[in-house]
């Protein structure tokens, strides 16, 4: 088994890696206790090579690999790329190109949601994997033989995946969707954790423009903590304590000292400044600043009866054509169609307008019916009887 854990050895291994056509990567990393993902461990395959790359060995420098990863001319094949590109664009500020991503094609060929490695690996390669060296500590060294053969295992079988999923892909017709969606994944922007735009991933548990202003501060001053100190965002501040702050609005020690979701001394704490200073700032915020409230409003009767049509479009649009309803459209954007018809959604872009958002919005307009056809749910012209399907 080939360790590697010098730049040296590194550098060679690389240079035999661009001579393949694709490469098969993947990651062992651990992020319970920092806010960036540390990585722990590379694993490579391509041709006739296979290599694992202590990056944890003393004095060795990534360069090499991290110039693999921006070869042109070398595919780049992951499963469930996203965490994996992160790690990389944190630490070399790079975003691995070209590349292609097992999972999502696997759910454009119609293997399910968020479909697993090992239920691809069993499928398509007749393979049991062993993953019970997933969740051991991959930043202990040294690394056992077990742990060293499990990590070797994903990529070598990952190797052995992707022609088989190509084929399917290219005999789908369906490469097209493959890039839209792998443009996404290669974006930078992707991976850009801006504070000021922390606020988006909480739930909207409040209920005032002013406590949405306050929210909006306290996510991005505990954003800018937590990646400063590399620790979670739950070690800075728990998310149901942001909300209890932002619906409270408190202005001093003593306001913010008296909030059961703090623990005792947190207000006195130069944390506990640090958010009396973010609620001033929300509670000085330019009111046009601010969006309007959507998430969490209940939707009119009317709206949630289109969206129920909508999920039943969905689901039958996906079985008719073989891809995961998850990939198409989400939940959230469902109800954002049913909301307005020029909602801002990927499900009305792309290859995903063609396969669904035209029907979902001729379908919002009355053109079009659903109905049952032989036990199958069928769409047809309201003004034709004619089965589209």
């Amino acid at each position: 088994m080939n360790l590697i854990t010098t730049t040296e050895e590194l550098e060679a291994a690389c240079a035999d890696l661009a001579k393949a056509p694709f490469i098969a990567v993947d990651t062992e990393f651990m992020r319970e206790q920092t806010f960036w993902p540390r990585l722990c461990l590379i694993q490579i395959a391509g041709g006739d090579t296979e290599v694992l790359i202590d990056n944890l060995a003393p004095g060795i420098d990534l360069k090499p690999f991290f110039d693999l990863m921006v070869d042109e001319n070398v595919l780049k094949v992951f499963h469930s790329a996203r965490q994996d590109i992160e790690i990389v664009h944190h630490m070399a500020g790079v975003v691995p190109h070209p590349i292609f991503d097992t999972q999502v094609a696997a759910m454009v060929c119609g293997f399910g949601e968020a479909v697993s490695y090992a239920m691809l690996v069993k499928r398509l390669l007749g393979r049991n994997l062993d993953k019970s060296s997933r969740f051991t500590d991959w930043s202990r060294r040294p690394l056992s033989e077990r742990q060293l053969t499990y990590a070797l295992g994903d990529v070598t079988h990952l190797r052995d995946l992707f022609p088989k999923l190509k084929a399917q892909l290219d005999k789908s017709e369906r490469a097209s969707w493959l890039i839209e969606e792998m443009a996404v994944l290669t974006d930078p922007a992707t991976y850009e954790l801006h504070p000021e735009h922390a606020w988006r991933r909480l739930k909207m548990r409040i209920k005032t423009q002013k406590a949405l202003a306050v929210l909006m501060e306290l996510a991005a001053w505990r954003e800018r903590e937590a990646q400063s100190q590399d620790v979670p965002r739950s070690r800075v501040l728990k998310d149901e304590a942001l909300y209890d702050i932002a619906g409270q609005a408190p202005r001093t020690v003593e306001d913010l000292g008296a909030l059961r979701s703090l623990h005792n001394g947190f207000a006195r704490s130069s944390r506990g400044r640090g958010v009396l200073e973010a609620v001033e700032r929300g509670l000085a915020r330019d009111p046009a600043s601010v969006p309007p409230l959507q998430r969490g409003e209940p939707m009119p009767p009317e709206a949630q009866a289109v969206m129920d049509l909508l999920r039943v479009l969905l689901k039958a649009t996906a079985g008719r054509h073989g891809v995961a309803p998850k990939l198409i459209a989400t939940s959230d954007e469902l109800e954002q169609i049913a909301r307005s018809n020029d909602a801002d959604t990927a499900a009305l872009r792309g290859w995903r307008l063609k396969l669904f958002g035209e029907d979902a919005l001729a379908l919002k307009r009355g053109e079009l019916a659903l109905t049952i056809r032989k036990g199958s749910v069928t769409v047809l012209a309201a003004e034709e009887p004619e089965d589209r399907s």
